[in-house]
């Protein structure tokens, strides 16, 4: 896929590439990969998008793979290990919202029967994503929530007009 213009952003480095032609506007296949966007997009928060793919493996190894149900037990010596894990990034608050947050899906997951269905019955529109999640998660501001939308397909990112994966795009 090296031929394929692409957005700008990403042009020229390898991670960045695969993560924007694989990932970024495409739809998640589970709710730990939605768990899993939703904790990047926070740990980005504030930083450069290359250095989270760069701590990923760290980052999902030391969070369970992002598996909710497992991620949503962590305890207060979880919490504190991953304080002091050297491989992931190390904030006291992002850390913090990502265990909450799994605590969140599972209550949405009792009610809605998955986290996706609770995605489902959001109408797609930015605003009510962002009223949505500022009462239901923690660390989700309207711009990490934003990109959040962005990344899993809910809302089509802005790919720039050369980009092939532009919904105009004739190069698909």
């Amino acid at each position: 896929m090296n031929s394929l213009s692409r957005c700008k952003w990403c042009e020229g480095d390898p991670l960045l590439e695969e993560y924007h032609d694989k990932e970024w506007g495409i739809l998640a296949k589970s709710d730990d990969e939605l768990f899993e966007r939703m904790s990047l997009q926070i740990f980005q928060a504030g930083l450069n998008w290359k250095l989270i793919l760069q701590k990923r493996k760290n980052i999902c190894e030391a969070f369970a793979g992002f598996r909710i149900d497992l991620v949503s037990r962590f305890t207060d010596d979880d919490y504190h290990a991953l304080l002091n894990n050297p491989g992931i990034l190390r904030n006291r608050q992002k850390i913090g919202a990502v265990l909450q947050n799994a605590k969140a899906i599972v209550e949405i997951r009792e009610k809605h029967g998955s986290f996706q269905n609770y995605l489902d019955s959001i109408p797609t529109e930015l605003s009510e994503y962002r009223k949505e999640f500022r009462k239901t998660f923690k660390f989700m501001g309207p711009e990490i929530t934003r990109m959040f939308v962005f990344n899993i397909g809910k809302i089509t990112p802005p790919h720039e007009p050369q980009c092939w994966r532009h919904p105009e795009s004739s190069r698909k």
